[in-house]
């Protein structure tokens, strides 16, 4: 299945790419094909609706904002383009009116008190983020019924789409889902894959997906990745420069901009610590997702929850280890893309699916991917950076206090941002040849995280979620 770099690197907003961005989406959805079926007058014509949560979206929903996303996608607003400085002004009214307008419909009845319900029962059948929107004619008669599955990264699918990819996956489909107008001219589904076309073209891994973008049409691809990482590069600046206690009740003090200052202090005065490289790969991570915390503006890679990873390496490589070239920035970006949609097509980049082995371990997978790859690393030595970084990921849990991605998650980013500088060093001193295939690591993280206990995946029943100090 081709994933685009675009699907990996997306514009969002925090705290949670699968908890937030995706049940918007999944509302805005839910709409339009209410459209689509719905009589424009007479009867049969929708008059309400109603959502459940189920599963992980139900157990960590209100730490994740779940509840908000689904207001918001309901009124209107998308994960690119809302402003979150107006989003509580939006809720209090819906909150008034318990009544959405959406355009093309009749105004549909919907009190955000009783209409959204969290479900803490069984998960639905197919994924740990399901949820179910119905609507309903004037006399309370079901009209729709959809559920959607909100699979990582803001990827939503409708249940019949899920098992469409899931059996397609089954029987090895040829053309990874592609249509046969965008067929990839490299469409590499695992790692040996990759390497193979790679030996065979003597393109690399950044060459070769370049190709593939191209041919499903991304034409303005240079402007459009340089535009991620000016945003990336934002969203840290936004980070360093941002104090207080971030929102959810935990109390949880912002800390990139005073040690972020205290940086720059020792460096004027000469007084740097001989750890310092990592201090500064932490903080910028750490900027990013204090960020994602407060509901801010943030490219997800390849989720809200892993997305101080992949910007911290860049940053960290531009501005301390002698500089990238937009040119660089761009192959970075695109090889680490390349491996997030080998990691996600055979395994998952879900929390709640997987565990934080597939979010922070995925992310650090890809930025220890990229950063190989601008330092003249060959494509074997890139597939082994990525692996060793996922490899010292694996059996991670995703166990956030009070549903918050705060507590383990900031600090989880900056280690895996160290971590991948470390995989690309030690992939750089080899040849490549290594004992663990990518392709088998990945493998090892899918049963991992098929036999992970519940508990220890983003629902909040386990691990660092429940063991705290005691107020």
């Amino acid at each position: 299945m081709f994933i685009s770099v675009f699907d990996i690197f997306k514009r969002g907003i925090g705290p949670s790419s699968s908890h937030t961005m995706g049940p918007m989406v999944a509302s805005a959805r839910f709409l339009d094909e209410l459209r689509a079926c719905a009589p424009t007058n007479g009867a049969g014509q929708p008059a309400s609706l109603r959502v459940s949560l189920h599963g992980s979206l139900a157990f960590t929903g209100r730490g994740h904002a779940t509840d908000r996303s689904v207001f918001l996608g309901l009124l209107g607003e998308t994960p690119e383009t809302m402003d979150p400085d107006r989003a509580d002004g939006l809720i209090d009214k819906l909150r008034l009116s318990r009544a959405i307008c959406p355009p093309g419909l009749p105004q549909l009845n919907f009190d955000p008190e009783t209409d959204l319900i969290f479900d803490y029962g069984p998960a639905l059948q197919h994924h740990a983020n399901g949820m179910m929107f119905r609507s309903f004619d004037a006399y309370g008669n079901p009209l729709l019924s959809q559920i959607y599955y909100s699979v990582g990264g803001g990827f939503v699918m409708t249940e019949a789409e899920f098992l469409a990819e899931r059996n397609s996956k089954e029987v090895g489909a040829p053309l990874h889902g592609l249509k046969a107008e965008h067929r990839q001219p490299y469409p590499f589904g695992t790692a040996h894959e990759m390497l193979e076309m790679g030996k065979d073209s003597g393109l690399s891994i950044a060459c070769m997906k370049r190709a593939n973008e191209e041919a499903a049409g991304h034409d303005a691809l240079d402007s459009e990745l340089d535009r991620l990482a000016d945003s990336m590069n934002a969203c840290i600046d936004r980070g360093l420069s941002a104090e207080g206690i971030l929102p959810g009740g935990l109390q949880v003090k912002r800390r990139a901009k005073a040690i972020h200052d205290a940086l720059e202090t020792e460096h004027v005065s000469n007084r740097q610590s001989p750890h310092i490289a990592t201090e500064w790969i932490s903080v910028y991570a750490m900027a990013v997702n204090e960020e994602n915390a407060a509901g801010g503006r943030l490219i997800t890679a390849p989720t809200n929850g892993a997305a101080g990873t992949v910007p911290a390496v860049m940053r960290y490589w531009q501005a301390h280890g002698g500089g990238m070239s937009d040119a660089a920035r761009r192959d970075f970006l695109l090889t680490a893309a390349a491996l997030a949609g080998i990691i996600k097509d055979n395994a998952s980049i879900s929390g709640a699916e997987v565990g934080c082995q597939g979010e922070v371990g995925s992310a650090s997978s890809m930025a220890a991917a990229g950063l190989c790859a601008v330092l003249g690393g060959t494509n074997a030595q890139i597939e082994n950076a990525a692996e060793i970084a996922l490899e010292h990921h694996l059996g991670m849990t995703c166990d956030p206090a009070a549903g918050l991605v705060q507590v383990p998650c900031i600090e989880r980013n900056a280690l895996g941002a160290i971590k991948a500088v470390s995989a690309a060093a030690l992939a750089l001193r080899g040849d490549g040849n290594h004992f663990m295939p990518l392709d088998n690591c990945i493998e090892v993280m899918r049963q991992t995280g098929k036999d992970m206990s519940t508990k220890y995946k983003e629902t909040s029943t386990g691990g660092i979620a429940v063991n705290l100090p005691e107020c």
